[in-house]
């Protein structure tokens, strides 16, 4: 294979994702090519540190917040959930 096909793998080698031989092939590619030994170095360190964090708190309050900013921009967003019954009015019967 050529390293532009193996520059096009790097995200699957850093993440782990690629079957074993193919993840051989492109160790030993790396060593003729120091570029794409350092992105492939660099890439998986990141990737490796990421899933070593912990994850971020996504409470009711951070989607509220998302949801104003993309609306500020002129988003225009069609949640697949119908709206929360607290944001109608309520109407007095007349009977």
């Amino acid at each position: 294979m050529n390293n532009v096909l193996y520059n096009k793998l790097v995200d699957l080698y850093a993440g782990r994702e690629l079957p074993a031989e193919l993840e051989e092939q492109m160790e030993l590619a790396a060593e003729q090519d120091a570029a794409l030994k350092r992105e492939m170095s660099s890439m998986r360190n990141v990737v490796d540190t990421l899933h070593q964090m912990d994850s971020p708190e996504y409470t009711e309050e951070s989607y509220q917040r998302i949801l104003m900013k993309l609306y500020a921009r002129g988003a225009e967003i069609q949640t697949q959930s119908p709206e929360p019954s607290h944001f109608q009015y309520h109407l007095p019967l007349q009977g």
